[in-house]
């Protein structure tokens, strides 16, 4: 599909299919909605999927890999060559996010989308990185298309392959800087509101930071009403192939997990060109960029998990799948208060 199709094909959740999942929670042998947002997420995803029948026995790990021209600003504690260096090591299996992929028996798909060198990465390049958003525009609105083009696609070929879940991650030295400009337009917020150290930045490294993402913003003025244009003016690839993530995953009834900062501000610009793409979203932890929480209020979500991560590349969306295969072996497993000869449990008045 490409973009407009696959705007027109995000549908809402199956309520029938939610209500048969809320009724299974409740027929089982334990207090009710005592497991909280664990039973909560097993519902949603038997809205997506329309079955309350629900597996996750496929599950994915996206990777999308891009550099950033604003890196020539200053505004990072790594050089670019990083990127492609922490992208390969991906397929190596010495990368932090495909180390625990592994661990939670998940696959990872790193995606070359933007890398500036050539990569062995799966080759979805758009160009060898953005352009300095401090100079000019980061992505002419074409790229941008192509770029969230990238991450439906990649949606619907996973779907095919049976994957019945994905995480969403990134590797990019800079998106911190670009996902905080995108986040400032698109909530209205100052810069120094909604930026963070990244990697570890020094108080005059953070101060840098600010100040080039201000003077991206007043020099290109995005439209906050349109998010194409704020993501080719002072986005990245890595965080445009994610919103096509989000909007594929709504499309294709497929539960997107959102990761940290830099992803939550994906799965915000997607919510922000279709409002029905929450519905499909699920958010794993709170991370410690500054804006985080400001994002997943904006989304109407909140993070199951309070690790005080950071990382990125996926790793905190990964940490959840090992806790939704806890709560669907609970739900798939547990006795029932009748095959206990038990009462049952009925709310109290």
């Amino acid at each position: 599909m490409n973009l407009n199709e696959t705007l027109c094909a995000v549908g809402t959740l199956d309520k029938t299919a939610m209500e048969a999942a809320e009724k299974r929670w409740y027929s089982i042998a334990i207090p009710l909605h005592s497991l909280g947002r664990l039973q909560d997420a097993v519902v949603q995803i038997a809205g997506i999927k329309q079955t309350s029948d629900v597996r996750l026995d496929k599950k994915a790990l996206v990777v999308m890999c891009a550099d950033n021209g604003v890196v020539e600003e200053g505004v990072t504690q790594s050089g670019q060559d990083v990127t492609l260096i922490i992208s390969e090591n991906f397929l190596k299996e010495k990368a932090t996010a495909s180390i625990m992929c592994r661990t939670v028996g998940a696959d990872i798909f790193p995606v070359d989308i933007g890398i500036a060198a050539d990569s062995r990465l799966i080759n979805h390049k758009i160009m060898y990185g953005t352009r300095n958003m401090a100079k000019e525009p980061a992505m002419t609105r074409e790229e941008t298309i192509e770029a969230i083009e990238v991450g439906i696609h990649m949606v619907e070929e996973l779907k095919e392959k049976g994957y019945q879940i994905i995480s969403t991650g990134e590797m990019g030295i800079g998106n911190t800087t670009t996902s905080s400009a995108i986040t400032s337009v698109l909530l209205g917020q100052s810069p120094e509101t909604v930026t963070g150290r990244g990697a570890g930045l020094s108080s005059a490294g953070l101060e840098k930071k600010i100040q080039t993402i201000r003077h991206a913003i007043e020099l290109h003025r995005p439209d906050p009403d349109d998010v194409i244009d704020v993501l080719s003016k002072v986005g990245g690839l890595d965080i445009a192939g994610l919103v096509g993530v989000f909007l594929g995953g709504a499309a294709c009834r497929v539960p997107i997990v959102i990761d940290g900062f830099i992803s939550g501000a994906a799965a915000l610009c997607a919510a922000r060109m279709e409002p029905k793409t929450k519905d499909f979203m699920m958010a794993s932890h709170l991370s410690q960029e500054p804006a985080s929480a400001m994002v997943l209020e904006a989304l109407g979500l909140s993070g199951c998990l309070m690790c005080d991560m950071r990382l990125g590349e996926g790793t905190g969306a990964v940490t959840l799948y090992p806790i939704l295969d806890i709560a669907l072996a609970v739900y798939n497993g547990m006795s029932t208060f009748e095959e206990n000869a038990m009462e049952t449990y009925v709310p109290l008045t």
